[in-house]
């Protein structure tokens, strides 16, 4: 019977060291600096700069940019750079961001 109280203790003090640790890792994520915001204005200015529809592609490019914090630099392509940005898409299955 007491190797049960003694089990029992162990696992008590092994849960209770589990939550402390634990909480201090989110309380250490949460309390973290988020990354800083770009300017997504004159970062959409130069992706859509030779676009034939620039007011739909910096609508587009605004949208994809505040929910991404990231543009592609160039004027097309470069999807790798932000994987986020490349990887929205329309209801139609079609790349969301210019």
């Amino acid at each position: 019977m007491a190797i049960f109280k003694i089990l029992a203790a162990v696992l008590l003090v092994g849960i209770v060291l589990h939550l402390a640790v634990s909480d201090m890792v989110i309380k250490s994520l949460v309390e973290s600096d988020p990354a800083p915001q770009i300017d997504c204005a004159s970062a959409c200015a130069v992706r859509c700069q030779l676009s034939s529809r620039p007011n739909l592609c910096h609508r587009a490019c605004g949208t994809c940019c505040a929910r991404c914090n990231c543009v592609p630099p160039g004027t097309s392509g470069n999807y790798d750079v932000c994987p986020c940005y490349g990887n929205m898409t329309t209801h139609h299955g079609q790349h969301k961001c210019p």
